[in-house]
């Protein structure tokens, strides 16, 4: 359970992006529930029932703790649950049928285009590493990948002359984005230009790859997009989900069927995808709010 914990909160703060403070209070909180069920002879989540939950959520109560701590316990086991369901690790989420407080359902949080723009001109594309900075911006926004999935494009996974990328998502499940003339152009620069100078071994067939001849890892790849935030001055926090969240957003806004995003995202439910109908919503009420007389 320890590994599926460790899984778990890769998870949140490197494909998510959340902060380590948010990582400490999910690890805390999580660590609590698996001892209690470790000191119980429970060894495996699969058999873990809804009562043992509610059990160990009355045990926190009893303790005397606020009624907002037990609400934080529920979401984590909760986002936990459901984290290992759709990575196929759980056989069934008995937590999808315990209510969490409204105020815990946090939207995700998008760049708008003009702060995209911002972002993709900010590597210097007179330097062999902002030409590769840029083409991993530019795929960050054009394809909505995960950074894990960016991290394993190999170049099997390419088909330029056709238009689109290979992606192998959670469960391997393979899935096919297409991309645009702009994308197709820097991807190519890079690899004419580039990554040749930057990696002559063969035997690598990661895409996009450092100066040591090694293909790039999830945390550096994060490092480049907040290296070129910063740069941007771009004032939020912005992260390769963030990259994702803004490419489906975007998507909605301009039209883009529901289901289209789901098959481009890799979504096994569409329920996951509608979150960006919420999101959608609330650029429009802020529209409203900065330009109608009456708002």
């Amino acid at each position: 359970m320890n590994a599926l914990l460790e899984s778990f909160l890769d998870h949140i703060s490197l494909e998510r992006g959340l902060s380590i403070n948010t990582r400490k209070a999910y690890a805390d909180d999580l660590k609590q529930f698996l001892n209690e069920l470790t000191q119980k002879g429970i060894s495996s989540l699969n058999p873990v029932s809804r009562k043992q939950i509610l059990d160990h959520l009355m045990a926190m109560k009893a303790r005397g703790m606020s009624t907002n701590s037990i609400s934080r316990h529920l979401v984590s086991i909760k986002v936990f649950f459901r984290y290992l369901q759709q990575e196929g690790l759980l056989d069934r989420n008995v937590t999808d049928t315990m209510d969490s407080p409204k105020l815990w359902k946090v939207l995700p949080d998008t760049l708008s285009e003009k702060e995209v723009d911002l972002l993709l001109a900010a590597p210097d594309m007179h330097k062999p590493l902002g030409i590769r900075d840029r083409a991993i911006l530019e795929i960050f926004y054009a394809t909505g990948m995960r950074v894990s999935e960016l991290a394993h494009l190999q170049l099997l996974d390419l088909h330029l002359d056709e238009g689109y990328v290979r992606c192998i998502g959670k469960g391997r499940k393979e899935r096919v984005i297409p991309i645009g003339e702009e994308s197709i152009r820097l991807l190519n620069r890079y690899l004419e230009d580039v990554r040749t100078l930057l990696c002559e071994n063969p035997q690598v067939k990661n895409v996009f790859v450092s100066k040591r001849e090694a293909g790039l890892c999830r945390q550096r790849l994060w490092q480049i997009i907040k290296q070129y935030t910063k740069k941007a001055g771009i004032m939020k926090t912005v992260t390769p989900h963030t990259l994702r969240h803004s490419f489906a957003s975007h998507l909605l806004q301009n039209g883009a069927p529901l289901r289209v995003i789901q098959e481009m995202l890799g979504h096994a439910d569409i329920a996951t995808t509608q979150i960006y109908t919420h999101v959608n919503s609330e650029h429009l009420k802020s529209i409203h709010q900065q330009f109608h007389p009456r708002a």
